[in-house]
């Protein structure tokens, strides 16, 4: 009789426990899932990411199913990246010619195979109506050098070439913003896997915010209008999509760490912490300025309990066969990174690798590597 009580007992007990567990696991949201599974990653290895990977790279386009990271090393990348450029236009295509259909369907295909998806938004200029990249018109831009290198204090930017000024509340563009962060937040929200649960992602908007090549960067806006910037737009992408979005802030190369503090939007509004860092001059200049960014933001992030990535990276049309493991893997190596993401393959630039390019030998060794990890050595992670 008292065994049969103990094991009663026993059974009670395991069950609760049991159930208890699912109850955690299901009380957390995607997005809360999502960090801890990053968490996860970044003490296994690194894993590769690469822009636009489905859509187009050496030699071919909008090819079903094909991919030159697939083709290079016979997976895919653990970390895919995709851009809304163009969707706060309501156009049916992206910035580079990708339909948004095919974004939703290729976003789906890599969650459902177990891989992460990053999103970025090189929306246009709502003030200017340019491009994202200042130097697009020329014109405006001609009326801007004078003024960029006479001064030195952000917040005497003129204000004819203040667009975020312009965007915030009481800005002559602020009802067309709040109209393209609606458009946004439509997209996203469509952002489903095969039985109709929500994916989450990681976001990148406004990145490399410290340089001035785009209209939110430095010397366009000043510390507090950037802040304010960010503020509005995930206050109001939060208010339906709080739980599938890690938010991600990524300055580019060339971190000033007071400047780095003055702009930052507060460690409660973001999860991860990233670094665009491409090598555009001398591998001595790269692997010296790049070394010392990695140094400052990861000791930033493990002091502020933060993700930590290379949120771009690559050596324009690949002219170093040995880049990837000699100049780029061993900076990231001293350093605790989820991911590292190439940019784009297009027919006239590509940053990542594929079959065919000087690169392809030493990248491939590189991702025999038990710390370099794409889809398979990912999708049991959870």
């Amino acid at each position: 009789m008292k065994t049969t009580t103990w094991l009663i007992v026993a059974t009670l007990l395991l069950t609760s426990v049991t159930l208890q567990a699912r109850t955690d696991k299901s009380a957390k949201t995607p997005a809360q899932q999502l960090k801890e599974r990053l968490a996860k990653l970044q003490k296994r290895g690194i894993m590769y990411g690469h822009h636009d990977d489905p859509f187009y790279g050496l030699g071919w386009e909008w090819e079903e199913g094909r991919s030159d990271t697939y083709a290079l090393v016979g997976d895919y990348p653990g970390v895919m990246s995709f851009d809304l450029g163009g969707i706060e236009m309501g156009d049916d295509k992206n910035l580079d010619s990708v339909p948004f259909i095919r974004i939703r369907e290729e976003i789906v295909k890599q969650h459902e195979r177990g891989g992460i998806v990053t999103i970025s938004w090189h929306l246009r200029n709502p003030l200017l109506g340019t491009t994202a990249w200042i130097e697009s018109d020329a014109k405006a831009y001609d009326e801007a050098l004078p003024y960029l290198r006479k001064i030195k204090q952000e917040d005497k930017v003129p204000a004819p070439h203040n667009t975020v000024k312009s965007i915030l509340p009481g800005g002559s563009q602020h009802a067309k913003f709040l109209t393209w962060l609606q458009r946004v937040s439509d997209f996203l929200s469509t952002l489903k896997d095969s039985k109709g649960k929500p994916i989450p992602f990681i976001f990148r908007p406004w990145h490399e915010y410290n340089g001035g090549w785009f209209w939110w960067g430095k010397g366009r806006c000043t510390d507090d209008q950037f802040k304010q910037l960010w503020i509005l737009t995930q206050d109001y992408i939060n208010r339906t999509l709080s739980d599938v979005i890690v938010w991600s802030c990524s300055p580019n190369l060339g971190v000033v760490p007071q400047e780095f503090y003055s702009r930052w939007p507060g460690d409660e509004r973001v999860d991860l912490l990233g670094l665009d860092a491409y090598q555009w001059g001398t591998e001595a200049d790269y692997i010296a300025q790049c070394s010392a960014d990695l140094d400052f933001l990861e000791d930033y992030a493990q002091q502020h309990g933060l993700l930590f990535a290379m949120t771009e990276c690559g050596y324009k049309n690949s002219p170093d066969a040995t880049w990837w493991s000699r100049v780029l893997r061993p900076m990231m190596d001293k350093h605790n990174l989820c991911y590292f993401l190439a940019w784009r393959n297009a027919q006239h630039e590509h940053f990542g690798c594929a079959p065919g390019l000087a690169t392809a030998d030493d990248f491939k060794q590189m991702a025999k590597w038990k710390t370099t990890l794409f889809v398979k050595d990912i999708k049991k992670v959870k």
